[in-house]
């Protein structure tokens, strides 16, 4: 009985063949998985590698005057020659053009995700500013294609404090790129209606105005003529006057001694009776007596119309 009993007990120490086969296939998985990431992680610090030191690619161009076919043969000589040639004088050899190569989409994603932080700072604007861009200056690749969905959308950052405001960008970061941010003030005689839309209280209505009486005035010459067009008033300007300004280059002064009394009495500040009194004017006065003070004094403009129009940017006599 007791040797019985022995072998029973050696028969329940021994592992059975499934379980070894168990193990071993476990193993084998295990081993398996870190080959795998050992394999992923070769590729991944390939591709960041490759962003870090491009692959880089001659292009090689046609040499002055002559055909392409002239310079490959160009190339394929300077091959044969070797750089053991003896020749003092040499053929104009073909141009070369250094160019990284191109990765694919995946390929860049996965660089994107996996690049190193590096944090920069340098101007941009966060309404043009692109991912690569944003990343540079410290977000994360989830937080810069955050702020990209939000301009896709029709969000815009009208001033810095707008950007301040959007909840990926943390106090820390933004403090230290507050110098560095550079949004473009709009100018009042360049920009077109839908520019005018991206202004805070500035729907299709005004913005078609905005340029329309732009058209009248001949430019604007001081923003705040924006105040004559017909229910804008002191709180809308006030909401966007620091997002505006009048490019000088971009002013054409108006030419209120020359222009015939048609296009004069166009002029919001002159109209049909003032234009044919300045002409009149203009015809009976010497030319250095000619000044918006002297048609004030002559009641050919009304005080408040003279006012606004000696503000004008106006086109000197000759």
């Amino acid at each position: 009985m007791k040797g019985l009993n022995k072998s029973q007990d050696d028969k329940k120490k021994t592992p059975s063949a499934s379980f070894i086969i168990g193990s071993i296939a476990l193993v084998f998985l295990i081993i398996g998985y870190q080959i795998a990431l050992f394999i992923h992680h070769a590729a991944v610090e390939k591709i960041v590698a490759n962003h870090d030191h491009p692959d880089t690619v001659f292009v090689c161009s046609e040499a002055p005057g002559g055909s392409n076919q002239e310079t490959h043969d160009q190339v394929r000589q300077s091959k044969e020659l070797g750089s053991g040639s003896n020749s003092s004088k040499t053929a104009p050899g073909p141009s070369y053009v250094r160019k990284n190569s191109e990765h694919s989409e995946k390929a860049e994603a996965i660089r994107l995700a996996n690049t190193p932080r590096r944090f920069e700072s340098f101007r941009f604007n966060p309404n043009t500013a692109g991912i690569d861009d944003l990343m540079r200056l410290g977000f994360t690749q989830k937080q810069a294609k955050a702020i990209d969905n939000y301009r896709q959308k029709g969000g815009r950052f009208r001033r810095k404090s707008d950007f301040a405001k959007s909840y990926v960008v943390e106090d820390s970061v933004y403090r230290r790129l507050e110098p560095y941010i550079d949004i473009p003030r709009i100018d009042l005689n360049a920009a077109d209606s839908a520019t005018f839309e991206t202004l805070p209280g500035i729907g299709k209505y005004f913005a078609s105005k905005m340029v329309s009486y732009r058209e009248e005035l001949g430019g604007y010459s001081y923003p705040e003529q924006l105040m004559d067009i017909w229910h804008f008033d002191q709180e809308k300007y006030d909401g966007l006057k620091d997002l505006i300004f009048i490019n000088p280059s971009s002013t054409t002064p108006y030419p209120l001694w020359k222009l015939p009394e048609e296009q004069l009495a166009k002029h919001p500040y002159i109209g049909k009776y003032a234009a044919h009194a300045i002409v009149i004017f203009r015809n009976n006065t010497p030319p250095e007596q000619w000044s918006v003070e002297a048609l004030s004094k002559a009641g050919i403009l009304k005080p408040e119309n003279a006012e606004k129009l000696s503000r004008c940017l106006i086109a000197r006599q000759e």
